[in-house]
């Protein structure tokens, strides 16, 4: 038994040997048909800029809606911050009556400003599809810009307030 196991130790031994063996292999140097040859003129016609675009009608009652849409919420949000500032700085310690009342006012300005939200997330989709086709980007951009911020004004408040409570 004690010589078959230096044989059976030789077997993946010899087999590796076997892949060594010199033979006509094919070389892998770079062939002719891989050498880049020749050579590139760059294009000298001047790209035209394509003039913007006009929004139709309907997309332009469109964008002054959802503008308006988002200017009345943030009205609203306007509004409600003075209560809600007063009942965050009056909280008191985690699962008092005064912190659950400034909770509850964060929340009713956090279902404010998703409908905010929702005017920008719908302008958002507007103008990613005037991207793809080559649409009224500047007019909706513009819009969205506005409503942009305004969620940025109300995520500033909000932050504040929640940092009083």
């Amino acid at each position: 038994m004690t010589v078959a196991k230096p044989a059976i130790a030789l077997i993946p031994a010899a087999l590796l040997a076997a892949c060594a063996t010199p033979g006509n292999y094919p070389s892998l140097a770079q062939r002719p048909a891989e050498r880049v040859e020749g050579t590139f003129q760059p294009d000298d016609a001047v790209s035209e800029v394509p003039a913007p675009v006009q929004p139709s009608a309907d997309l332009a009652a469109r964008l002054a809606d959802l503008v308006a849409q988002a200017e009345a919420g943030h009205r609203e949000f306007q509004a409600s911050t003075p209560a809600a500032e007063r009942l965050a700085g009056n909280s008191g310690g985690t699962a008092s009556d005064s912190w659950a009342a400034a909770q509850v006012a964060l929340a009713d300005l956090d279902s404010i400003r998703s409908r905010v939200a929702v005017a920008l997330a719908e302008l958002d989709s507007l103008w990613v599809d005037a991207t793809v086709e080559a649409g009224p980007r500047e007019a909706i951009g513009s819009a969205r810009a506005t409503v942009e911020a305004l969620v940025v004004q109300e995520d500033t408040v909000l932050a504040r307030l929640r940092g009083r409570i």
